[in-house]
């Protein structure tokens, strides 16, 4: 009985870490197709590791304004927003969230 019992232990143990497994490697493999520099060239060696390790680290928190307008900060042609264009449309979004 004790056998059984360690056995069907062991089995759900190793299911829930399959099943986690799948997630981290699609969110490392997310991070690896968004490491594009600024000129629209994809990232290699050291600058594409620290990219993939920031990207990985960040996906675990929650966005920093309500409601993902951090996230949501993009340019027409889906590059990210930077300095006072990306502080407006924060602002705006958040405005519009309430």
């Amino acid at each position: 009985m004790k056998y059984l019992l360690s056995t069907a232990a062991l089995l759900v143990a190793s299911q829930l870490a399959f099943a986690q497994a799948p997630a981290a490697a699609s969110m490392a493999n997310d991070c690896a197709a968004r490491a594009i520099s600024k000129d629209g060239k994809p990232l290699a060696g050291a600058a594409k590791t620290a990219f993939v390790k920031k990207c990985a680290g960040e996906a675990g928190k929650p966005a920093a304004a309500p409601g993902g307008c951090e996230a949501k900060a993009v340019s027409k042609d889906g590059k990210p927003l930077h300095g006072a264009a990306k502080a407006a449309f924060i602002k705006k979004c958040e405005k519009d969230a309430k």
